[in-house]
Protein backbone atom coordinates (compact mmCIF):
# COMPACT_ATOMS: atom_id res chain seq x y z
CA UNK A 1 0.00 0.00 0.00
CA UNK A 2 1.18 3.15 -0.83
CA UNK A 3 2.45 5.81 2.28
CA UNK A 4 0.71 9.31 2.13
CA UNK A 5 3.89 10.83 0.84
CA UNK A 6 3.95 8.63 -2.17
CA UNK A 7 0.35 9.02 -2.93
CA UNK A 8 0.61 12.93 -1.94
CA UNK A 9 3.90 13.09 -4.49
CA UNK A 10 2.31 11.21 -7.05
CA UNK A 11 -0.92 13.60 -7.36
CA UNK A 12 1.59 16.52 -7.70
CA UNK A 13 2.33 19.61 -5.51
CA UNK A 14 -0.01 22.31 -4.67
CA UNK A 15 0.19 25.40 -6.51
CA UNK A 16 0.20 28.22 -4.00
CA UNK A 17 -1.13 31.17 -6.05
CA UNK A 18 -2.68 34.01 -4.25
CA UNK A 19 -6.01 32.18 -5.39
CA UNK A 20 -5.22 28.63 -4.76
CA UNK A 21 -8.42 26.47 -5.85
CA UNK A 22 -6.60 22.94 -6.00
CA UNK A 23 -8.10 20.33 -3.81
CA UNK A 24 -5.98 17.14 -3.22
CA UNK A 25 -7.60 13.69 -2.45
CA UNK A 26 -8.30 13.37 0.89
CA UNK A 27 -5.93 11.35 2.86
CA UNK A 28 -5.13 10.14 6.76
CA UNK A 29 -1.00 9.33 7.54
CA UNK A 30 -2.68 6.20 9.33
CA UNK A 31 -5.10 5.21 6.52
CA UNK A 32 -2.52 4.97 4.23
CA UNK A 33 0.16 3.99 5.77
CA UNK A 34 -0.96 0.60 7.29
CA UNK A 35 1.38 1.03 10.38
CA UNK A 36 -0.15 1.80 13.65
CA UNK A 37 3.47 3.75 14.46
CA UNK A 38 3.22 5.80 11.66
CA UNK A 39 4.07 9.24 12.69
CA UNK A 40 1.37 12.24 12.45
CA UNK A 41 3.85 15.41 11.25
CA UNK A 42 3.03 18.52 11.86
CA UNK A 43 4.24 22.19 11.49
CA UNK A 44 3.15 25.29 12.87
CA UNK A 45 2.17 28.50 11.28
CA UNK A 46 2.61 31.49 13.64
CA UNK A 47 5.22 30.27 16.66
CA UNK A 48 4.69 33.03 19.25
CA UNK A 49 2.10 32.47 22.36
CA UNK A 50 -0.49 30.20 21.99
CA UNK A 51 1.14 28.62 18.60
CA UNK A 52 3.88 27.39 20.98
CA UNK A 53 1.38 26.25 23.68
CA UNK A 54 -0.63 24.41 20.67
CA UNK A 55 2.95 22.35 20.07
CA UNK A 56 4.24 21.40 23.32
CA UNK A 57 0.69 20.00 24.14
CA UNK A 58 0.39 18.47 20.21
CA UNK A 59 3.95 16.89 20.81
CA UNK A 60 2.59 14.99 24.39
CA UNK A 61 0.44 13.10 21.87
CA UNK A 62 2.17 9.44 20.98
CA UNK A 63 3.26 9.49 17.28
CA UNK A 64 3.57 12.88 16.53
CA UNK A 65 6.42 15.19 15.78
CA UNK A 66 6.92 18.47 14.14
CA UNK A 67 8.84 19.28 11.23
CA UNK A 68 8.57 22.69 10.90
CA UNK A 69 8.10 26.15 11.99
CA UNK A 70 6.94 29.36 10.01
CA UNK A 71 6.62 32.87 11.49
CA UNK A 72 6.93 35.92 9.42
CA UNK A 73 9.34 37.97 12.45
CA UNK A 74 12.36 36.16 12.29
CA UNK A 75 13.35 37.48 15.80
CA UNK A 76 10.49 34.87 17.12
CA UNK A 77 10.86 32.45 14.64
CA UNK A 78 14.98 32.20 15.34
CA UNK A 79 13.84 32.08 19.48
CA UNK A 80 11.62 29.12 18.79
CA UNK A 81 13.69 26.87 16.35
CA UNK A 82 16.30 26.96 19.45
CA UNK A 83 13.52 26.55 21.81
CA UNK A 84 12.58 23.27 19.79
CA UNK A 85 15.73 22.19 19.58
CA UNK A 86 16.31 21.75 23.14
CA UNK A 87 13.10 20.72 23.85
CA UNK A 88 13.28 17.79 21.48
CA UNK A 89 17.31 17.42 20.16
CA UNK A 90 16.11 18.22 16.71
CA UNK A 91 16.04 21.05 14.04
CA UNK A 92 12.92 22.55 12.31
CA UNK A 93 12.93 23.33 9.15
CA UNK A 94 12.14 26.75 9.03
CA UNK A 95 9.85 29.24 6.77
CA UNK A 96 8.85 33.29 6.32
CA UNK A 97 5.82 32.17 3.84
CA UNK A 98 3.16 29.74 5.22
CA UNK A 99 2.52 29.07 1.22
CA UNK A 100 5.94 27.15 1.10
CA UNK A 101 5.34 24.73 4.32
CA UNK A 102 2.13 23.91 2.65
CA UNK A 103 4.02 22.65 -0.55
CA UNK A 104 5.67 19.86 1.53
CA UNK A 105 4.58 16.27 1.26
CA UNK A 106 5.77 15.05 4.21
CA UNK A 107 3.37 17.35 6.53
CA UNK A 108 0.57 15.69 7.28
CA UNK A 109 -1.45 18.66 9.78
CA UNK A 110 -0.30 22.25 10.84
CA UNK A 111 -0.99 24.02 13.37
CA UNK A 112 -2.28 27.80 12.37
CA UNK A 113 -1.90 30.35 15.42
CA UNK A 114 -1.34 33.70 13.49
CA UNK A 115 -3.94 36.78 14.16
CA UNK A 116 -7.32 36.01 13.69
CA UNK A 117 -7.89 37.95 10.05
CA UNK A 118 -5.46 35.06 8.65
CA UNK A 119 -7.40 32.42 9.99
CA UNK A 120 -9.30 32.25 7.28
CA UNK A 121 -6.67 32.15 3.86
CA UNK A 122 -4.69 30.34 5.51
CA UNK A 123 -6.87 27.68 7.04
CA UNK A 124 -8.82 27.22 3.38
CA UNK A 125 -5.09 27.21 1.73
CA UNK A 126 -4.00 24.60 4.27
CA UNK A 127 -7.08 22.33 3.19
CA UNK A 128 -6.86 22.62 -0.33
CA UNK A 129 -3.12 21.53 0.25
CA UNK A 130 -4.42 18.37 1.41
CA UNK A 131 -3.41 19.69 4.97
CA UNK A 132 -5.66 18.87 8.26
CA UNK A 133 -5.79 21.56 10.63
CA UNK A 134 -5.90 22.85 14.19
CA UNK A 135 -6.16 26.54 14.00
CA UNK A 136 -6.55 29.09 16.87
CA UNK A 137 -9.89 30.80 17.51
CA UNK A 138 -12.30 32.73 16.64
CA UNK A 139 -12.62 30.64 13.50
CA UNK A 140 -13.08 34.16 11.70
CA UNK A 141 -13.52 37.99 11.57
CA UNK A 142 -16.88 37.69 9.98
CA UNK A 143 -19.41 35.69 8.87
CA UNK A 144 -18.09 35.56 5.23
CA UNK A 145 -14.96 33.76 6.46
CA UNK A 146 -16.75 31.23 8.90
CA UNK A 147 -19.29 29.97 5.81
CA UNK A 148 -16.12 29.70 3.43
CA UNK A 149 -13.53 27.99 6.02
CA UNK A 150 -16.39 25.68 6.79
CA UNK A 151 -17.15 24.67 2.95
CA UNK A 152 -13.29 24.35 2.57
CA UNK A 153 -13.02 21.95 5.06
CA UNK A 154 -16.24 19.98 3.54
CA UNK A 155 -15.19 19.74 0.26
CA UNK A 156 -11.62 18.64 1.25
CA UNK A 157 -12.92 16.22 3.79
CA UNK A 158 -10.05 17.75 6.09
CA UNK A 159 -10.69 17.29 9.55
CA UNK A 160 -10.39 20.77 11.30
CA UNK A 161 -10.41 21.22 14.96
CA UNK A 162 -10.80 24.73 16.37
CA UNK A 163 -9.08 25.87 19.68
CA UNK A 164 -12.12 26.03 22.29
CA UNK A 165 -10.78 23.48 23.97
CA UNK A 166 -13.53 23.52 27.00
CA UNK A 167 -15.34 21.23 24.23
CA UNK A 168 -12.49 18.44 24.91
CA UNK A 169 -12.44 19.36 28.75
CA UNK A 170 -13.82 16.42 31.08
CA UNK A 171 -15.62 18.99 33.96
CA UNK A 172 -16.94 20.92 31.01
CA UNK A 173 -18.77 17.96 29.59
CA UNK A 174 -19.66 16.90 33.07
CA UNK A 175 -21.46 20.32 33.52
CA UNK A 176 -23.08 19.96 30.47
CA UNK A 177 -24.24 16.56 31.01
CA UNK A 178 -25.66 17.78 34.30
CA UNK A 179 -27.44 20.60 32.80
CA UNK A 180 -29.03 18.38 30.32
CA UNK A 181 -30.26 16.09 32.92
CA UNK A 182 -33.14 18.59 33.51
CA UNK A 183 -32.58 18.82 37.26
CA UNK A 184 -32.05 22.84 37.24
CA UNK A 185 -35.56 23.01 35.64
CA UNK A 186 -36.18 25.49 32.88
CA UNK A 187 -33.54 27.21 31.69
CA UNK A 188 -34.64 31.03 31.46
CA UNK A 189 -31.30 33.04 31.59
CA UNK A 190 -27.89 32.36 30.99
CA UNK A 191 -24.87 34.08 31.42
CA UNK A 192 -21.28 34.41 30.07
CA UNK A 193 -18.72 36.49 31.27
CA UNK A 194 -14.85 37.45 31.39
CA UNK A 195 -13.64 40.08 33.42
CA UNK A 196 -9.66 40.33 33.05
CA UNK A 197 -7.70 42.16 35.68
CA UNK A 198 -3.96 41.43 34.39
CA UNK A 199 -5.24 43.83 30.74
CA UNK A 200 -3.52 47.01 31.40
CA UNK A 201 -3.77 50.74 29.99
CA UNK A 202 -1.88 50.60 26.83
CA UNK A 203 -0.28 54.07 26.55
CA UNK A 204 -0.83 55.75 22.96
CA UNK A 205 2.50 55.23 21.47
CA UNK A 206 3.42 57.16 17.63
CA UNK A 207 4.21 55.29 14.39
CA UNK A 208 7.82 53.16 13.86
CA UNK A 209 9.93 51.81 11.77
CA UNK A 210 9.43 47.85 10.72
CA UNK A 211 11.85 46.51 13.05
CA UNK A 212 14.45 44.88 12.07
CA UNK A 213 13.77 41.03 11.01
CA UNK A 214 9.78 41.42 10.38
CA UNK A 215 8.20 40.98 6.81
CA UNK A 216 4.85 43.31 7.62
CA UNK A 217 3.57 43.35 4.77
CA UNK A 218 3.19 39.81 5.23
CA UNK A 219 2.56 40.33 8.91
CA UNK A 220 -0.59 42.69 7.53
CA UNK A 221 -2.01 39.95 4.92
CA UNK A 222 -5.36 40.71 3.71
CA UNK A 223 -5.53 43.64 6.37
CA UNK A 224 -5.53 47.15 5.60
CA UNK A 225 -2.64 48.90 4.96
CA UNK A 226 -1.37 50.46 8.05
CA UNK A 227 2.16 52.39 9.70
CA UNK A 228 3.60 49.83 11.81
CA UNK A 229 2.97 50.64 15.34
CA UNK A 230 3.62 49.00 18.31
CA UNK A 231 0.42 48.95 19.76
CA UNK A 232 -1.26 47.03 16.91
CA UNK A 233 1.40 44.12 16.72
CA UNK A 234 1.98 40.57 17.91
CA UNK A 235 -0.73 39.88 20.99
CA UNK A 236 -2.24 43.42 21.50
CA UNK A 237 -3.80 42.85 18.06
CA UNK A 238 -6.64 41.36 19.65
CA UNK A 239 -8.05 45.05 20.36
CA UNK A 240 -8.16 46.75 16.83
CA UNK A 241 -10.98 46.24 14.65
CA UNK A 242 -8.69 45.43 11.30
CA UNK A 243 -7.39 42.52 13.15
CA UNK A 244 -9.86 41.16 15.59
CA UNK A 245 -12.66 41.85 17.92
CA UNK A 246 -11.53 42.32 21.58
CA UNK A 247 -12.58 40.45 24.47
CA UNK A 248 -16.25 39.90 22.94
CA UNK A 249 -14.16 37.49 20.42
CA UNK A 250 -11.21 36.94 22.26
CA UNK A 251 -13.12 35.49 25.15
CA UNK A 252 -16.21 35.23 24.27
CA UNK A 253 -16.20 32.85 21.66
CA UNK A 254 -14.97 30.09 24.65
CA UNK A 255 -17.55 30.91 26.84
CA UNK A 256 -20.44 31.53 24.47
CA UNK A 257 -19.63 28.07 22.85
CA UNK A 258 -20.17 26.44 26.16
CA UNK A 259 -23.71 28.05 26.26
CA UNK A 260 -24.75 27.49 22.60
CA UNK A 261 -23.47 23.53 23.44
CA UNK A 262 -25.37 22.59 26.73
CA UNK A 263 -28.26 25.08 25.17
CA UNK A 264 -28.22 22.83 21.90
CA UNK A 265 -28.74 26.23 20.08
CA UNK A 266 -27.15 27.74 17.05
CA UNK A 267 -28.49 31.50 16.85
CA UNK A 268 -30.38 33.70 18.53
CA UNK A 269 -33.18 36.06 16.92
CA UNK A 270 -31.77 39.68 17.99
CA UNK A 271 -28.83 40.97 19.62
CA UNK A 272 -28.38 44.21 21.28
CA UNK A 273 -24.92 45.48 23.13
CA UNK A 274 -23.51 48.56 24.90
CA UNK A 275 -20.13 49.02 26.19
CA UNK A 276 -17.53 51.28 25.81
CA UNK A 277 -13.70 52.79 27.02
CA UNK A 278 -14.90 53.10 30.40
CA UNK A 279 -12.03 52.21 31.94
CA UNK A 280 -9.02 53.62 30.36
CA UNK A 281 -10.55 56.08 28.17
CA UNK A 282 -7.55 57.66 26.94
CA UNK A 283 -5.85 54.48 25.96
CA UNK A 284 -4.73 53.18 22.60
CA UNK A 285 -7.53 50.00 22.45
CA UNK A 286 -9.90 50.41 19.70
CA UNK A 287 -11.88 47.67 20.85
CA UNK A 288 -14.62 48.75 24.24
CA UNK A 289 -12.54 47.64 27.68
CA UNK A 290 -16.26 47.26 28.64
CA UNK A 291 -19.07 45.87 27.10
CA UNK A 292 -22.25 43.62 27.36
CA UNK A 293 -24.08 42.13 24.94
CA UNK A 294 -28.01 40.59 25.49
CA UNK A 295 -28.70 37.57 22.78
CA UNK A 296 -32.34 36.64 22.74
CA UNK A 297 -33.17 33.30 21.46
CA UNK A 298 -36.68 31.17 21.54
CA UNK A 299 -37.35 29.88 25.01
CA UNK A 300 -34.38 31.88 26.98
CA UNK A 301 -31.60 34.68 27.12
CA UNK A 302 -28.16 35.14 27.00
CA UNK A 303 -26.16 37.56 28.43
CA UNK A 304 -22.66 38.51 27.77
CA UNK A 305 -20.23 40.79 29.91
CA UNK A 306 -16.28 41.85 29.94
CA UNK A 307 -14.10 44.03 31.54
CA UNK A 308 -10.64 44.58 30.93
CA UNK A 309 -8.49 45.48 34.50
CA UNK A 310 -10.38 44.18 37.37
CA UNK A 311 -11.52 40.64 38.18
CA UNK A 312 -15.38 41.13 40.31
CA UNK A 313 -17.34 39.36 37.80
CA UNK A 314 -20.38 37.38 38.35
CA UNK A 315 -20.58 34.74 41.50
CA UNK A 316 -16.90 35.69 42.48
CA UNK A 317 -15.28 34.46 39.40
CA UNK A 318 -13.63 36.34 36.97
CA UNK A 319 -14.69 34.46 33.77
CA UNK A 320 -17.59 31.86 33.61
CA UNK A 321 -20.97 30.35 32.06
CA UNK A 322 -24.15 30.43 34.44
CA UNK A 323 -27.30 28.28 33.32
CA UNK A 324 -29.80 30.23 35.90
CA UNK A 325 -32.81 27.69 36.00
CA UNK A 326 -36.15 27.29 37.94
CA UNK A 327 -34.63 24.86 40.35
CA UNK A 328 -31.03 26.45 40.77
CA UNK A 329 -27.72 27.50 39.02
CA UNK A 330 -25.01 25.90 37.28
CA UNK A 331 -21.91 27.97 37.47
CA UNK A 332 -18.82 26.69 35.15
CA UNK A 333 -15.17 28.05 35.05
CA UNK A 334 -11.67 27.06 34.07
CA UNK A 335 -11.55 25.72 37.56
CA UNK A 336 -14.62 23.51 38.12
CA UNK A 337 -18.57 23.91 38.61
CA UNK A 338 -21.03 24.07 41.47
CA UNK A 339 -24.67 24.25 41.72
CA UNK A 340 -26.60 26.93 43.84
CA UNK A 341 -29.66 25.64 44.42
CA UNK A 342 -32.72 27.49 44.95
CA UNK A 343 -35.19 26.95 47.77
CA UNK A 344 -38.63 26.25 48.96
CA UNK A 345 -40.78 26.33 51.83
CA UNK A 346 -41.23 22.92 53.76
CA UNK A 347 -44.29 21.76 55.71
CA UNK A 348 -42.62 23.37 58.56
CA UNK A 349 -42.12 26.94 57.04
CA UNK A 350 -38.61 26.37 57.08
CA UNK A 351 -36.21 27.33 53.28
CA UNK A 352 -35.25 24.12 52.10
CA UNK A 353 -32.73 23.43 48.89
CA UNK A 354 -34.41 22.02 45.91
CA UNK A 355 -31.47 20.19 44.41
CA UNK A 356 -28.87 18.30 46.73
CA UNK A 357 -26.21 15.72 46.85
CA UNK A 358 -24.63 17.05 43.60
CA UNK A 359 -20.89 15.80 42.92
CA UNK A 360 -18.97 18.06 41.26
CA UNK A 361 -15.85 18.11 39.10
CA UNK A 362 -13.00 19.84 39.20
CA UNK A 363 -10.51 20.57 36.37
CA UNK A 364 -7.73 18.42 35.89
CA UNK A 365 -5.55 21.00 33.81
CA UNK A 366 -5.34 18.74 30.87
CA UNK A 367 -7.60 20.24 29.09
CA UNK A 368 -5.63 21.46 25.98
CA UNK A 369 -3.75 18.49 25.90
CA UNK A 370 -7.62 17.14 25.49
CA UNK A 371 -7.95 18.45 22.67
CA UNK A 372 -4.92 17.74 21.15
CA UNK A 373 -5.52 14.01 21.71
CA UNK A 374 -8.51 14.28 19.75
CA UNK A 375 -7.44 16.24 17.08
CA UNK A 376 -5.18 12.89 16.42
CA UNK A 377 -7.83 10.42 17.10
CA UNK A 378 -9.64 12.02 14.82
CA UNK A 379 -7.32 12.31 12.19
CA UNK A 380 -6.96 8.74 11.90
CA UNK A 381 -10.51 7.89 11.98
CA UNK A 382 -11.69 11.02 9.92
CA UNK A 383 -14.51 11.51 12.22
CA UNK A 384 -15.37 14.90 13.11
CA UNK A 385 -13.62 16.38 16.21
CA UNK A 386 -14.94 18.12 19.50
CA UNK A 387 -14.63 21.13 18.03
CA UNK A 388 -15.67 20.90 14.63
CA UNK A 389 -15.19 23.81 12.39
CA UNK A 390 -18.92 23.84 11.58
CA UNK A 391 -19.49 24.53 15.78
CA UNK A 392 -16.58 26.78 15.83
CA UNK A 393 -17.94 29.53 13.19
CA UNK A 394 -21.53 29.42 14.78
CA UNK A 395 -20.11 30.55 18.05
CA UNK A 396 -17.46 32.98 16.03
CA UNK A 397 -20.74 34.17 13.91
CA UNK A 398 -22.63 34.51 17.37
CA UNK A 399 -19.98 36.78 18.99
CA UNK A 400 -19.22 39.16 15.79
CA UNK A 401 -23.23 39.64 16.16
CA UNK A 402 -22.58 41.33 19.70
CA UNK A 403 -19.90 43.29 17.95
CA UNK A 404 -21.93 44.55 15.42
CA UNK A 405 -24.63 45.49 17.30
CA UNK A 406 -22.12 47.66 19.65
CA UNK A 407 -20.33 49.20 16.44
CA UNK A 408 -23.66 49.96 15.11
CA UNK A 409 -25.99 51.10 18.07
CA UNK A 410 -28.84 49.16 17.04
CA UNK A 411 -30.88 46.58 18.35
CA UNK A 412 -30.23 43.70 15.31
CA UNK A 413 -32.96 41.14 14.11
CA UNK A 414 -30.39 37.98 13.14
CA UNK A 415 -32.53 35.49 9.78
CA UNK A 416 -29.60 32.21 10.73
CA UNK A 417 -30.60 30.62 7.80
CA UNK A 418 -30.18 33.40 5.02
CA UNK A 419 -27.15 34.55 7.04
CA UNK A 420 -28.19 38.33 7.19
CA UNK A 421 -29.55 41.07 9.17
CA UNK A 422 -32.79 41.76 8.31
CA UNK A 423 -33.67 44.76 9.95
CA UNK A 424 -30.96 47.08 9.05
CA UNK A 425 -29.16 47.38 6.15
CA UNK A 426 -25.62 48.92 7.15
CA UNK A 427 -24.48 46.17 9.46
CA UNK A 428 -24.61 43.66 7.01
CA UNK A 429 -21.38 45.25 5.27
CA UNK A 430 -19.67 43.85 8.55
CA UNK A 431 -20.63 40.84 7.61
CA UNK A 432 -18.23 40.19 4.83
CA UNK A 433 -14.66 40.80 3.65
CA UNK A 434 -12.86 43.40 2.07
CA UNK A 435 -9.05 42.07 1.52
CA UNK A 436 -6.11 44.09 0.70
CA UNK A 437 -4.44 43.29 -2.88
CA UNK A 438 -3.55 41.34 -4.00
CA UNK A 439 -4.76 39.01 -1.38
CA UNK A 440 -8.30 37.56 -2.46
CA UNK A 441 -11.44 36.68 -0.63
CA UNK A 442 -11.25 32.65 -1.46
CA UNK A 443 -14.46 31.72 -3.84
CA UNK A 444 -15.09 27.96 -4.01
Amino acid sequence: MATRRQFLSNSGKLIMGLGASSILPATSFSILSGSPNEKLVIGLIGCKGMGWSNLQNLLRVENVECKALCDVDQNVLDQRAADFEEMTGQKAVLYNDYRRMLEDDDIDAVIIATPDHWHCLQTVHACQAGKDVYVEKPLGKNTDECDVMVKAARQTNRVVQVGQWQRSGKHWNDAIQYLQSGALGNIRVTKSWAYQGWMESIPVKPNQPVPEGVDYDSWLGPAPDRPFNPNRFHFNFRWYWDYAGGLMTDWGVHLIDIILYGMNVDAPNTVLSTGGKFGYPDDAMETPDTQQAIYEFDDFSMIWEHAAGIDGGPYGRNHGVAFIGNNGTLVIDRGGWEVISETETDSDGNPQNIITGVETTQSNGEDLYNHMQNFVDCIKTRERPNADIAYASNTAVVANLGNIAYRTGERIEWDHQARKITNVNQPNELLKSDYRNPWKFPVL
